[in-house]
């Protein structure tokens, strides 16, 4: 005779259950429950309210190519769509190729965006061709992912593929000469466009040199370890819109004659000798945890100091400041806000929202401009910190 399953009492497993244990235990509880609940309904109630009829959206979808690439002109405009499409296409193609969730991560969160970009784009009349192009620019991530997937790629190949698009997107973006590509100077970029272009530079750039200020922290040698700890300890001083003034006010006076560094190069280079400083401290702390017997260990069995570190100092240290250093680099991000009042006349996305705000026509939309901004910067910090944690379960961090 077989004996009826019965399924777990409500009262202790299941929804009602976590309900009553959690949100009901006591009459107060119950009481601060129900009148927190109708607050936040009434507080969204009211948000989709404004959302819906209230805000004047017309400001974004009028100044969207201002928000997307400044005052970057409109008809060199396809030298943009042609980098990010460049972009897209390997993109896709690593994230096929790597099998890794936290490339694959970068590569949704590219797709989605440009997506939802050109949709935008669509309502808000900008022409088929700028939606055209961030929808299939979409469309390619997710095709090249396929290709990837299906097809043999060298990682060798993509690699070099991708050191060859910093300067290939360069030279579309700035031009070499009129018969060619008519230079557009870089005071005319703004927008999500020098947003990008500041956070990846100061991201890919900070990175290694944090790394060589934090080995150098550590060097047994007292000239190397002095001058790596005075940079770190006086840069972590000071603000970073400090260092942005310094780029770009006094950095030209030490210059010789007649040698002039655009404010965009000033900006990225003001970026990325700030967050070195804090890469430097965050790797420190990893390396300061990798046990001393390993590093004996290695000495004992004839590595050398540059092997030692190569092959199993860093390796584990940089695996356990993925988090650390992950959340430095979207701080990264939203610190490229700062190039607007730097002096530097650079106008990024934040800065593009306040002069669309001094507009006659768009007087007292300033709430619509600061929520969109708002919605790009979550959108692109969220993808990074999905990507981030996929790569710590990937990598084992604080497992292994």
């Amino acid at each position: 005779m077989t004996a009826e399953r019965l399924p777990p009492p409500r009262t202790t497993i299941g929804r009602r259950a976590w309900l009553r244990r959690n949100l009901f235990s006591t009459w107060y509880n119950s009481l601060l429950t129900i009148v927190v609940g109708a607050f936040l309904l009434a507080a969204i109630l009211l948000i989709i309210q404004w959302v819906v009829t209230g805000a004047r959206w017309g400001v974004v979808t009028t100044n969207l190519r201002l928000f997307l690439i400044g005052q970057y002109p409109l008809e060199e405009a396809w030298r943009v769509w042609l980098a990010l499409l460049l972009t897209s296409v390997l993109t896709g193609l690593v994230a096929g190729t790597s099998g890794g969730g936290a490339i694959r991560a970068l590569a949704s969160g590219l797709a989605v965006g440009q997506a939802l970009l050109g949709v935008l784009a669509g309502l808000s009349g900008m022409g088929p061709v700028v939606s055209g192009a961030l929808v299939v620019n979409a469309a390619l991530v997710w095709i090249a992912f396929i290709g990837a997937v299906r097809m043999s790629i060298s990682r060798r190949a993509l690699a070099i593929a991708w050191l060859a698009l910093v300067p290939v997107s360069f030279v579309l973006l700035q031009g070499i000469s009129r018969p060619l590509l008519a230079v557009v100077p870089t005071n005319l970029w703004g927008g999500l466009l020098l947003t990008f272009l500041l956070a990846i530079a100061g991201i890919v750039l900070s990175f290694p040199f944090g790394v060589l200020l934090a080995l150098g922290r550590r060097s047994d040698l007292p000239a190397v370890r002095l001058l790596s700890t005075l940079y770190i300890e006086i840069v972590r001083g000071v603000p970073l819109v400090t260092i942005l003034f310094t780029a770009a006010i006094l950095l030209p006076l030490f210059l010789p004659a007649g040698l002039r560094i655009e404010h965009v190069f000033r900006a990225v280079v003001g970026i990325t000798l700030f967050s070195a400083a804090y890469v430097a401290e965050n790797v420190r702390g990893g390396l300061q945890a990798i046990p001393t017997g390993q590093i004996e260990a290695a000495s004992a069995i004839g590595l050398n100091a540059y092997q030692r570190n190569v092959y199993i100092v860093l390796p584990q240290a940089l695996r356990s400041v993925i988090p650390a250093n992950v959340g430095l680099f979207i701080s990264l991000l939203k610190d490229t806000t700062l190039v607007a009042i730097a002096g530097t006349g650079l106008l990024e996305l934040l800065g593009i929202g306040r002069a669309v705000v001094a507009q006659p026509s768009w007087i007292g939309a300033q709430l619509e401009v600061y929520v969109f901004i708002s919605a790009l910067f979550f959108f692109l910090c969220y993808t990074m910190s999905q990507a981030s944690y996929r790569l710590e379960a990937a990598m084992g961090v604080g497992k292994r």
